[in-house]
């Protein structure tokens, strides 16, 4: 301590500068939370994030899917094609429905005489 008592005045401004500060903080965090439109404004827009984030997460979640139906779908053709091209059944089933086309052509022509 000094003869003259300026070192306890020194001490005691800036202990009154850091309490000022201190007290600016605090009224600062006390309007931020009276303030309800921002504080509503702040939950809106991370809302509004939160659900855009989930969307997206969804859209490439069914986009993956219907790749992988797609993909399959292909596969699934392709092998009914090459059983088609293989077997004799689809021909015999054509010339059945040719024929039936045939006689009930037949059958109606002659109704009408």
């Amino acid at each position: 301590m000094t003869g003259n008592g300026t070192g306890d005045l020194e001490a005691l401004r800036a202990e009154i500068r850091r309490t000022r500060v201190e007290l600016g903080e605090t009224m600062e965090l006390l309007a931020a939370k009276a303030d309800v439109k921002a504080r509503l404004r702040s939950s809106a827009e991370q809302a509004k994030d939160r659900v855009r984030g989930q969307a997206a997460q969804t859209v490439a979640r069914v986009r993956g899917q219907a790749t992988r139906q797609a993909q399959s779908v292909r596969v699934h053709a392709d092998e009914g094609k090459v059983a088609l091209r293989s077997g004799p059944a689809p021909w015999a089933a054509v010339a059945a429905g040719a024929v039936a086309t045939m006689i009930v052509l037949l059958i109606v022509r002659g109704r009408r005489r």
